[in-house]
């Protein structure tokens, strides 16, 4: 992806000194020109076509952001309670995460979900241990928040 980015960018600025101006407008336009020779030449290339990444880049931090205000909504709405009834409780999950970039991203992003904590990864990196504050709504929540990020994880990472 690395390559394919600088590639984009050196056409750009070609294209933009083939023009004769410098102008921000023939830079953009090259780097669209740019992007049409990268795609057109993409199976030369090991990696995808870097957009696509991009693409799931942004959709995992758009993923991110919805979670992390529907996370803030429910510690507020379990803080602002005038008595505390929680049934704290530690479960277990698995996962089929590889490497360490994929299991610390879904674990930070796992901690988002209100009320619990990774607490420790197993040695084998295939399941977590998990602190839920509300242990049959936690479990849940979990679960669920776990299934998306790992498919939006893999969408990034993978490709």
């Amino acid at each position: 992806m690395p390559v394919q980015v600088l590639l984009n960018i050196f056409i750009a600025y070609l294209w933009m000194f083939l023009q004769d101006s410098t102008s921000m407008i023939n830079f953009i336009s090259g780097y669209f020109v740019g992007l049409f020779i990268l795609f057109c030449m993409r199976r030369f290339f090991k990696k995808p076509f870097y957009l696509y990444t991009l693409a799931a880049v942004g959709k995992l931090l758009i993923i991110f952001i919805h979670e992390l205000g529907i996370s803030s909504l429910m510690v507020m709405k379990h803080v602002l309670r005038p008595k505390i009834d929680v049934k704290p409780g530690i479960f277990r999950i698995e996962t089929d995460m590889e490497g360490d970039m994929e299991i610390t991203l879904l674990s930070l992003l796992i901690c988002l979900t209100p009320g619990s904590v990774v607490m420790e990864i197993a040695p084998d990196s295939k399941a977590m241990y998990i602190h839920g504050l509300n242990m049959p709504e936690s479990k849940e929540a979990v679960l669920k928040s776990k299934s998306v990020f790992e498919k939006a994880i893999k969408d990034v990472t993978r490709k």
